[in-house]
This record gives structure tokens, sequence and C-alpha cells, in this order.
């Protein structure tokens, strides 16, 4: 904890899922919490009051629609102005729902418009994040990236066409970012996810379909939950992984390989 301990945490969409968890894990090491949220401020306000009282540390709720790419240099303006540094950045956060009608779907039911928000979401808003994390980074001595990847880029998923693709980009996009921003001595990585029981996965219109395959492909006979992946990004930001970059981690119970 030690090592942790004072330095900061800039994650988006942390109010629920896998987000949620990162946060959580993070805090309980220390590490002060900047989060977004795109619909819930309460919840997010809650969740931030929570985090303080239990963990000692700072945490603060920021509004944040991933799909207005220009939104990330006011909001990290303003965390500029509650926390005196970054060290991390892991860019979580992802639409379902209306946004993503034509983007989720068979591969004859693509349209652009969902195709080119699930990009938006994903990609633009790792590249953009990453570069106003970037800037805070180097000013301390450097950081660790982390983006939020999922095996459905390896293998078929019914209906996942457009996210899959969209995984696979910000894969290659952040093997880009390790060579470039490890010279501001900032690490960046993937964690490439199977399919993990949240609110987001629940939004499938084959969710029990994914659930039961999920269980019977994996090597541990059980469906992923937020926490897994949590500490797999955590510890990808920690100094036992200072040699790690450009990497995926995949973190799926052994489903891709059965």
């Amino acid at each position: 904890m030690s090592q942790m301990k004072g330095k900061t945490l800039v994650v988006t969409g942390a109010t629920k899922g896998i987000g949620e968890a990162i946060a959580e894990k993070f805090a309980q090491n220390g590490v002060n919490i900047a989060f977004t949220y795109n619909s819930n401020e309460q919840a997010a306000n809650e969740l931030a009051k929570k985090w303080e009282e239990t963990y000692k540390i700072k945490a603060k709720a920021y509004f944040l629609n991933i799909l207005e790419p220009d939104e990330f240099k006011p909001l990290f303006e303003a965390i500029d102005q509650d926390f005196d540094r970054v060290d991390f950045f892991v860019s979580n956060a992802m639409i379902y729902g209306r946004p993503v009608v034509g983007g989720y779907g068979k591969f004859m039911r693509l349209k652009p418009k969902g195709l080119n928000n699930i990009y938006t979401a994903t990609v633009n808003a790792f590249v953009v994040g990453t570069q106003e994390a970037a800037k805070r980074m180097e000013k301390v001595g450097g950081g660790a990236v982390v983006t939020m990847s999922s095996t459905g880029n390896l293998i078929y998923i019914e209906n996942y066409a457009g996210h899959g693709t969209n995984k696979a980009a910000v894969e290659a996009m952040s093997r880009y970012a390790a060579v470039e921003l490890g010279e501001m001595n900032i690490r960046v990585n993937a964690v490439s996810g199977g399919p993990i029981d949240t609110d987001a996965l629940k939004a499938f219109t084959n969710y029990e379909e994914v659930k039961a395959e999920t269980i019977k492909r994996s090597a541990v006979n059980r469906m992923g939950t937020p926490k897994d992946i949590a500490g797999a990004v955590y510890f990808l930001c920690t100094d036992e992984a200072s040699w790690i970059t450009g990497q995926t981690i995949v973190v799926d119970g052994g489903t891709t390989f059965r």
C-alpha cells in the first residue's frame, strides 16, 4: 500500500460494474479516486462519500459523456482543481442501449452510426483521455494507463461484431501509445476480459445463453466478476508490473482456449 498511497487514479464510468470494482480496489490501497459518471449523479456522489469515509482517501465524481471527446479536456481541468496529481488512467466507460443501435447485432444489420458510436466510446475515448492524463503524469515522473478490452475480439460472440472489432482497435492503439509514451515513463496496457457478469452484459438480448456458455467453457466453471478484472488492472499500475507495457492481459477464466 505504501507505494500507492497518496497517488491519484482517473477512471471513466465507475458508478457500477467493472469501473466501480476498479475504483474500490485502488481506494482500498490508499489511492485517491477521480471518476466519471454519465447519468446517476446521486449514486456517484454516494460512492465518493463511501470511499472517502471507508478508506480515508479523496474521491470525487465528474460528469462525462464519452460520445463527446471534447469533454475530456475540461474534465481534466476540473480534476486539476481538486487533485494535485494524476498517476493512473483507466479507460473503462462504455455505451449500451440506444447509442449502439446499428452497432450491436448480426453483420448484415450493422449500421455506420452505431459502429461509429462504439468507436468513439472505445477508441476515441481512450486516445483523448490518455493524451490528457499523460500531460499530468509527465509532471510527476510517469504513470500507467490501462484500457479495457474484451475477448470478443478473439472469439466469435453472437451480435458482438461491432464491439469486438473496436476492442481489437483499442488494443492496437494501446500498443502505439505504449511505444510513444514510454519516453515519459508512462506504461500502457490493456485488460481483455471474458464475459463478466455486469449490467452491460445483462443488456445483451442473449444474456442467459452467453452466461451458460461462459460457465461451460470456463476452466474454473464460473462467470467472471468485476473484481476479477479489477485485480488485473491494479497489478498493471503497480511497480511490480514496471516492465510490462504494450501488452494485453487476458482475464477470461480460460474461456478462449476451450
